[in-house]
């Protein structure tokens, strides 16, 4: 079983064009995840000279690369009690960019031509009790009610298992306007397209530090030397990369979770289709929950919150006992099916466990995902590059409070407890 992930694993290694690091650029893009690839691209596109800096020694080395798979439409929390906070017409927003941003990864794997597998088969939400079919009747009967999302149905427990070959789900909520792509071909097509357009990509290249100049210009100390940059945007996520000198304010607000996944050997592709008969994506509602998919070549892509712990080699194989009983609990005539990958990543969960984007001291920033990442960061990309080139309405998640996370300061010490809760409220329902 590698300790690494299948998306980063199963491409041959990225030839970056090699450059030396430019004295002064338009704007210095840190993080070389989706977010910082996608603003490269478009603000390249616009012609700024662009350098992307990423810790990581390739793209997507983090979150963007060691995810589930998924490019999911809907909130990661419920739409009415984000509606119930904040009205129905700004909840109403929030959700629509989210199908928004699938349509802007499937426009830009056409547009740049980008190899990746992307299929749009939809989600399909599942229920393993019947008051969470309950609560899915509900969520359906209002997003239509609202005219948030007339694409979502309920599906009975009949029809969940003529796809779904697990005796485990009493029914579901499908999502139809969900995605799934290869996480890795997409990361290298991304990072291709940009540099085309002439933004430079600097791996290897941690920023240290960083000093403001005057209004939206910056120095930045990297372990290759130093950049000065006209707008720099922030695109780290919940990167352990930096410390929390010239980060600690979005440290502060950010929690760095896990999230642990499992890939089996290849089942071949009779086995996979009697398996899961759509390839749609697939998520349970518990809070420990799990997430689950196919890949092209037939394997089987199976996530959760396997334990409320930072991502290791040692956290990382433990994680990977868990899953593999969930594996057998939810499809257990696989039997010990060999387990090729497993891996770990940190999602980077705010407290309403919604996006933020925006500026603060000069600097842009967009992140804090929430586990709900691949296609808003692709987004939220093109979207901070209209924000930067002046056009502030660009931004879905602008004029948003961010307060500072009580009692977060460094590493997440109160991970374990925040698991126990949320394994005593699934025990409850």
């Amino acid at each position: 079983m590698k300790l690494d992930s299948y998306w980063n694993d199963s491409v041959p290694p990225l030839a970056l064009a090699a450059h030396d690091l430019p004295q002064q650029v338009d704007v210095a893009v840190v993080g070389g995840g989706f977010t910082g690839l996608s603003a490269a691209l478009a603000l390249a596109r616009r012609g700024a000279r662009v350098a992307v800096l990423e810790a990581g020694e390739t793209v997507a080395p983090e979150a963007s690369g060691r995810n589930g798979g998924h490019v999911n439409n809907g909130l990661a929390v419920d739409y009415a009690e984000v509606a119930a906070k904040v009205g129905i017409d700004r909840a109403r927003s929030w959700y629509r960019a989210y199908d928004d941003a699938v349509d802007t990864v499937e426009r830009i794997v056409r547009t740049e031509g980008i190899d990746c597998d992307f299929l749009r088969n939809g989600k399909l939400k599942l229920a393993t009790k019947a008051y969470q079919m309950e609560a899915l009747q509900r969520s359906v009967e209002r997003l239509i009610a609202d005219d948030v999302d007339t694409d979502v149905e309920i599906v009975g427990a009949s029809r969940v298992h003529s796809e779904v070959q697990s005796e485990r789900f009493v029914g579901g909520m499908l999502y139809k306007r969900s995605a799934q792509m290869h996480m890795g071909r997409f990361a290298q097509g991304l990072a291709q397209a940009a540099q085309r357009q002439g933004a430079q990509i600097h791996t290897g290249t941690s920023v240290q530090r960083m000093e403001r100049v005057n209004g939206h210009a910056h120095r930045l100390h990297t372990a290759r030397g130093m950049v000065q940059a006209q707008q720099v945007l922030l695109a780290t996520g919940a990167s352990r990369h930096g410390g929390y000198g010239s980060f600690g304010w979005l440290r502060r607000r950010i929690v760095p979770i896990g999230s642990f996944i499992v890939v089996t050997e290849p089942l071949g592709a009779e086995r996979a289709k009697a398996l899961l008969a759509h390839r749609r994506t697939y998520t349970t509602i518990a809070n420990i929950h799990h997430y689950f998919r196919l890949t092209e070549d037939h394997r089987l892509v199976f996530g959760g919150r396997a334990r409320f712990a930072i991502s290791s080699p040692t956290s990382d194989a433990a994680s990977g006992e868990v899953l593999r009983e969930g594996l057998a609990a939810t499809f257990p005539q696989l039997g010990r099916v060999r387990l090729d990958y497993c891996w770990g990543g940190l999602v980077d969960v705010t407290q309403d466990r919604l996006p933020h984007a925006g500026e603060r001291d000069g600097l842009f920033y967009s992140m804090g995902y929430s586990g709900h990442g691949t296609q808003m960061s692709v987004h939220m990309g093109q979207r901070m590059a209209d924000v930067m080139a002046g056009d502030a309405s660009a931004n879905p998640w602008k004029d948003r409070n961010w307060p500072a996370i009580p009692g977060h300061f460094g590493p997440p010490w109160f991970l374990p407890a925040v698991g126990l809760y949320f394994r005593l409220k699934d025990r409850l329902a």
